[in-house]
């Protein structure tokens, strides 16, 4: 049994390799980055595995998972998907431009443009496109892959079902979950209420995203979330700059018992960042040590 069980967020899905091999794949990725946080602090890596689902929110269920095409950029959204991206960014602290006349015509790029000024500093003009460019990859990753979760209620089950049986196998005392995988994990902890988790920490994570909290399951109550019967204890953490947890503290809508935001400058969404971060690191130990 594992002390830790990993959840993935998006880009991991691993084409023409087993359920199983990727997991290993990506938990491979992941040990690392672990290891650099928990080092610093002279805790060894404990065993972990990873919770893999990707496969299963390919847009073809099942026998064609490993060839839907995905969607990339603003430009391939929607109507209602950009008026979504559009309520996003207004969540991070964009402003709407006053000149559409409806927020599904928003400069979505521009509206990037200045989120990325204010929380980037001073960058060339090749880097700032290049960030503009990974953020809205980002964004419509997860919208996308939250719309491939929850459009199916057959995929939404199997994609549960997948994290619950990892989770009950292992008997984790920690579980991680990153980006779209907090949302799964949460979704997942209550419909399965035999699992116990002592700890459970979120990163990264679009719980508040507003596009996305609509479509929860269990469904807000007079705005506020609810912790999962079998969970202990609730840490969140986001960095300042991660455009997918917007805004970054969950504690006003979530019984998290510790929110905590950290501040690297304008960050990528990346699964490693936060695994090598101190704070992960300090919130874990005494679980794990």
């Amino acid at each position: 049994m594992a002390s830790v069980v990993l959840v993935h967020g998006i880009f991991n899905h691993v084409r023409k390799a087993t359920p199983d091999e990727a997991a290993e794949r990506r938990a491979a990725d992941c040990r690392p980055r672990l290891a650099e946080s928990l080092g610093r602090m002279s805790v060894p890596l404990p065993d972990l595995v990873m919770a893999y689902y990707a496969d299963l929110l390919r847009q073809d269920l099942p026998e064609q998972a490993q060839s839907a095409p995905q969607s990339t950029g603003f430009d391939d959204l929607s109507a209602g998907e950009r008026a979504d991206v559009a309520e996003w960014l207004v969540a991070a602290g964009c402003v709407v431009p006053e000149d559409p006349q409806n927020v599904a015509l928003a400069p979505l790029r521009q509206m990037l443009g200045w989120l990325v000024d204010e929380r980037g500093g001073r960058m060339s003009a090749v880097v700032r496109e290049q960030t503009i460019g990974r953020l809205e990859r980002a964004v419509v990753a997860n919208l996308r892959e939250v719309e491939a979760y929850t459009a199916w209620p057959e995929r939404r089950r199997l994609v549960r079902e997948r994290v619950a049986d990892v989770i009950r196998r292992e008997k984790p005392a920690v579980v991680i979950a990153h980006s779209l995988g907090s949302y799964v994990t949460y979704e997942t902890l209550h419909a399965a209420v035999d699992l116990e988790v002592e700890l459970l920490v979120t990163v990264g994570s679009p719980l508040r995203v507003p596009a996305l909290a609509r479509r929860l399951d269990p469904a807000l109550r007079a705005g506020r979330g609810a912790k999962p019967a079998g969970v202990a204890r609730w840490v969140n953490i986001a960095d300042a700059g991660d455009m997918v947890a917007v805004p970054p503290k969950l504690g006003q809508v979530f019984p998290v018992d510790e929110d905590a935001v950290c501040d690297t400058g304008l960050g990528f969404h990346g699964f490693g960042g936060y695994l090598a971060n101190g704070l992960l690191a300090a919130a874990i130990t005494p679980y794990i040590a």
